[in-house]
């Protein structure tokens, strides 16, 4: 099992930053995707990659401003991914960790460096998005 925790501050407000991260509907800032479906009951939805990877996400607890987590799953691993949300002042301070157990032995060599890629890439496109 691989875990990678990534932490973050920005100066947007705790609402904000809660909105952009839990509005699956609004994708499009996101960098490494191409489209998110979401299922009819709004607790699990599927990431595709720019190139087309499925990744499906089955949320197990919603906190308003202050805790998301989810359980992931793909033909390479099987994960949780936990979020944390603090207010700092007028900003935000966000810690998100995530756990992966892959399916093949070989990529255990790549996927620390691979999931703390990804983490660094979501928090960049985050910045962006909300100009800062």
């Amino acid at each position: 099992m691989k875990k990678v925790t990534i932490t973050a501050h920005f100066n947007s407000d705790i609402k904000k930053v809660w909105d952009v991260i839990t509005n699956n509907q609004n994708y499009a800032w996101r960098s490494d995707l191409s489209k998110i479906e979401i299922f009819e009951d709004e607790a699990k939805f599927t990431e595709y990659t720019k190139s087309g990877f499925p990744t499906t996400f089955t949320i197990t607890l919603k906190k308003p401003n202050e805790q998301y987590e989810f359980d992931m799953k793909n033909e390479n691993m099987i994960g949780h991914w936990v979020g944390l949300f603090s207010q700092v002042g007028n900003g935000t301070q966000i810690e998100f960790t995530e756990e992966v157990t892959v399916k093949k032995p070989i990529m255990n060599l790549f996927a620390g460096i691979y999931l703390k890629k990804q983490q660094a890439t979501y928090i960049r496109d985050l910045q962006k998005y909300l100009g800062e």
